[in-house]
């Protein structure tokens, strides 16, 4: 592998999962997982096809109960593409022949597939196979194939199947099979023209139309060609046949285009008529890699960051880019759709959206921040849902839920499987009530990097408002302690959703869950005092904001109450140091990988609940979050002792008491390492950055890429090693190399101004771009440096 490049030498069953989710296709609108043209589902091979907020709920009874499951939907799949030879029935396919030669190539820098095949087929004929392929980025309702066909020592009649598919279902993911996944239904089919074929095909519940229309031609030394064309249409299926003689040693090529539109797009009249229109004028396959290259290589001059470590991490963190930029492009400024934390590239956790997108906006913002402030418009829009669900479990304010889908409803299921034990469990992840924390905390982010006045005017300050009110009504005075307590809630952990010896769900004062909503209301009243008196005067009238309520709020961040134990390590949540201590050394040599202690435990019919260990972090989410100045202000202004060693304490004990059961959990370790111990970090930052591309979690990428990993990893590049922080008026950069990288090199937009910046161990350089401002100012290791427009500078670490 090059650092552009992701090969695969030799085809590999067992491995094909793994691959197509790496070698998905997408532009932010759409993406196609990265299989064979000419295989369908089955137990190797998973074409998938996955629209930006496409989504559809059916009903499915389970363990006597019946479940509504709303899932990210199983598109057509535009990919067949195959071919059989003279009269044999048997349609080409990688399992019944004798390959020769098999390498596939990802593209990175031009987000092109590619796959070369040389095989000898059933009946002894040897050909070889060329296939390209691309989800255009600049106008994302388009992709094509390039096959080329090599007859290598025979002559003879050869016919091409070139289709649509939409009989598909929602079975990417095994534990998910026995919910209904047939989310589609067939309305219309046909030819268009000579070249052209379309499916339209139609959502049971949430009625969405999504039609397919593909234009294919067959090429003969770069001249269109003729063939004898069929029609072929089955149930949910259509297609053209095309039938040609092809000579010994000859290369034939067929050009297929196809065009995806849905009933949700904009300046549409129907769908199937913009589908069938868009593909009959579309350009050729080149014309559309050229204009689809441009678009790519624009895309990089903003995100590329190169790092010079002469291993392969610059390989991985131009993966984790390239499907970052494929999952949120411009493409999704125009759409209302969320993060979802497996990307576009399979459908596990049905593609909800969480609270990932704390860990994707940072490097999102940093390189388009547009894109960012649609993301945070998707929640704005759902902010009356969020009202709704807080209003019918007797709370204020606005409480979003910890997993959403179409219209901000509560997507988490009641029930889960547990695949160790096939067992179906009872799932309380819905009382996170910190996703609400993490979506505020991304508002006062993007403010932050933007300065955006007319987003928190309309739409920013209200969200986080009405979030401040959801936490308020969910904090209690404890008359005995004399603080306030959040109760019946769980933290980011995910393995504690209740006490050992109760009944009813939940944990009690969970230090990440308190801290925050301390911070959040901090910097909300900060907020409101600092706004212009016009602006205030207004924000406070339309929400009906008084000051017996900033006042409470004012009491909260005073009285808050955060556990302790063992003199100075704060308590995940109150009791916790009460727990027993687990047999680490003893579950590692029984079981080797024990990522998922929840399942191995109850396997064993017992449960996290009663031990100190964390799935992923959760007191340490603190020192991810929040900079040293800004926790030690919240903790001194409860009442409680804040010292140089907190965080270094802290990490040390949860370090030793976690799993590392979700990708986000060596993200977060590696950021808060990298300040007091860059070269401690390094290895957390390897397997965060790698996480997918080794599949480190043992076989769960190829359900879907880990976006929030994939992103974080970016982020800790810019905001741990290069330091950069975005959180005032100026920019602000503390660098920080490991001796590992010797450069480090990345453009950065703060407040709508491009910098370029260039570290190097004892030097950084800054860049402005001529932009018609004036000069900027650079805090680099809290001194200011002045950049001139279009100039550069050199500072001394």
């Amino acid at each position: 592998m090059d650092n552009w490049s992701l090969i695969y030498d030799g085809f590999d069953p067992a491995q094909e999962g793994h691959r197509e989710a790496l070698c998905t296709l997408g532009n932010g609108y759409v993406a196609t997982r990265g299989a064979a043209e000419e295989s369908p589902a089955d137990d190797i091979h998973y074409p998938g096809t996955y629209l930006a907020g496409c989504y559809n709920q059916l009903d499915t009874t389970i363990a006597g109960r019946t479940v509504a499951n709303e899932d990210l939907v199983n598109c057509p799949n535009w990919l067949p593409l195959t071919f059989r030879i003279g009269d044999d029935g048997r349609w080409f396919n990688l399992r019944g022949a004798d390959i020769r030669e098999f390498r596939q190539e990802l593209d990175l820098k031009n987000g092109l597939l590619t796959r070369r095949v040389a095989v000898v087929g059933p009946g002894g004929h040897r050909f070889s196979l060329v296939s390209r392929r691309f989800v255009h980025m600049s106008k994302p309702h388009l992709a094509a194939i390039d096959l080329a066909i090599t007859a290598e020592d025979w002559s003879g009649p050869i016919t091409v199947r070139s289709g649509l598919d939409g009989s598909v279902i929602n079975a990417g993911v095994p534990r998910y099979r026995e919910l209904n996944g047939s989310h589609l239904e067939l309305i219309d089919s046909g030819e268009a023209g000579e070249d052209v074929i379309f499916l339209l095909v139609r959502t049971t519940q949430s009625r969405i139309e999504i039609a397919e229309a593909a234009r294919t031609r067959l090429f003969r030394d770069g001249e269109a060609a003729s063939a004898e064309s069929r029609y072929v249409e089955k149930e949910g299926f259509v297609a053209t046949d095309l039938t040609f003689e092809i000579g010994s040693g000859e290369t034939v090529r067929v050009e297929k285009v196809v065009a995806i539109y849905t009933s949700k797009d904009h300046a549409i009249t129907e769908s199937a008529t913009e589908a069938r229109r868009a593909v009959a004028v579309a350009g050729s396959f080149e014309e559309l890699r050229q204009q689809h290259t441009l678009a790519w290589a624009a895309a990089w001059r903003r995100a590329d960051t190169t790092i010079d470590t002469g291993d392969h991490e610059q390989r991985a963190l131009r993966l984790n880019i390239f499907h970052l930029w494929q999952t949120l492009s411009p493409n999704t400024i125009d759409l209302d759709v969320g993060v979802p934390a497996r990307g576009l590239h399979g459908e596990a956790y049905r593609g909800h959206i969480f609270w990932d997108e704390l860990f994707v906006f940072p490097s999102i913002t940093s390189k388009q921040p547009d894109i960012t402030r649609s993301l945070l418009l998707y929640r704005y829009r759902r902010l009356d849902e969020a009202r709704r669900l807080a209003a019918e479990a007797g709370l204020r304010g606005a409480m979003y839920p910890w997993q959403s889908g179409s219209n901000g409803d509560e997507e988490t299921q009641r029930l889960h499987l547990n695949p160790r034990s096939g067992r179906w469990l009872p799932d309380n992840s819905h009382l996170q009530r910190h996703v609400n924390l993490a979506i505020a905390y991304n508002v006062w982010r993007y403010f932050h990097s933007t300065n955006d006045w007319v987003f928190m005017r309309l739409y920013g300050a209200e969200m986080m408002v009405e979030i401040a009110r959801l936490l308020d009504s969910l904090t209690s005075f404890n008359e005995a302690t004399r603080r306030y307590e959040i109760k019946g809630v769980m933290g980011a952990d995910e393995y504690h959703d209740a006490y050992p010896d109760r009944d009813e769900p939940g944990i009690d004062n969970n230090a990440y869950t308190n801290v925050m909503t301390v911070w959040l209301l901090t910097v909300l009243l900060r907020w409101i005092d600092d706004a212009p008196p016009e602006l205030r005067a207004e924000f406070t009238a339309r929400l009906d904001l008084g000051d017996e309520e900033t006042a409470r709020w004012s009491n909260i961040t005073r009285r808050m109450t955060v556990p302790f134990h063992d003199d100075g390590i704060i308590s995940q949540f109150e009791g916790y140091g009460d727990l027993e201590e687990f047999d680490w050394d003893g579950y590692r040599k029984k079981y080797g990988d024990i990522q998922r202690l929840d399942r191995i435990l109850d396997g064993e019919g017992d449960t996290p609940n009663r031990y100190k260990l964390s799935k992923q972090a959760d007191v340490c989410m603190l020192f991810f979050l929040l900079p040293p100045d800004h926790l030690a202000a919240v903790l001194t202004g409860l009442g409680y002792a804040f010292d140089e060693d907190l965080m270094q304490r802290n990490v040390d004990y949860y370090l030793a008491r976690t799993s590392h059961g979700s990708t986000l959990s060596s993200v977060v370790h590696a950021s808060v390492l990298a300040r007091v111990d860059p070269e401690r970090a390094w290895p957390f930052f390897c397997t965060a950055l790698s996480a997918d591309l080794r599949d480190v979690q043992g076989g769960t990428t190829r359900e879907g890429i880990h976006l929030g990993a994939m992103a974080g990893a970016i982020d800790i590049v810019e905001r741990s090693y290069a330091g950069i922080d975005r959180l005032n008026q100026h920019l602000r950069i503390n660098p920080q190399l490991p001796s590992t990288v010797k450069k480090l090199r990345l453009r950065e937009n703060f407040r709508r101004r491009w910098y370029e910046l260039t570290f190097s161990q004892g030097q950084v350089e800054i860049g402005l771009e001529a932009d018609g401002f004036g000069p900027a100012t650079v805090k680099v290791h809290g001194r200011d440096h002045v950049v001139e427009p279009g100039r550069r500078i050199q500072v001394k670490l």
